[in-house]
């Protein structure tokens, strides 16, 4: 049997996403706008364009996520996003970050699996590669630390 290497992840960029305040739809549905933002990192520059946002539905505890929005490169090139994950944490840890506190990563499990397109050539291997995003509360933005899984 031929073995396969363990995946290794390269760290791609951050997205540090602005957002309003959560609309209930009900029944465990909510929608939160995404505003804006910025994109740093070794791989990416540039913005998070207003107008998308995050349809999320709450079970039992866990958060099931779905966002679509846009970014724009450095060099003016759009990319789309549709990042899908989930959010859960104990109640004491999810009471904290409803009150307001920022809390590492390592405290919750807050992970996503965007998919990337863009005809924008520079950017393409975005829409060639798998990625997985690392997501935190900080400051009233929504943080994802997106890696390159290689």
């Amino acid at each position: 049997m031929l073995e396969l290497p363990d995946p290794r992840l390269v760290f791609a960029f951050e997205a540090r996403v602005d957002v309003a305040g959560t609309l209930p739809i009900g029944d465990g549905r909510d929608f939160t706008p995404i505003t804006g933002g910025t994109v740093h990192g070794p791989r990416l520059s540039g913005t998070v364009l207003a107008g998308g946002g995050d349809w999320s539905v709450t079970r039992d505890g866990v958060v099931e996520l779905d966002a679509r929005y846009l970014l724009r490169a450095g060099d003016g090139a759009v990319i789309d996003i549709h990042n899908r994950g989930f959010w859960r944490a104990t109640p004491e840890v999810d009471a904290r970050v409803e009150a307001g506190e920022d809390l590492p990563e390592t405290e919750y499990y807050y992970r996503t699996s965007p998919v990337f397109r863009t005809g924008a050539p520079a950017h393409r291997w975005l829409a060639e590669s798998v990625f997985v995003g690392l997501a935190r509360g900080e400051r009233g933005q929504v943080c994802i630390r997106f890696f390159e899984v290689l």
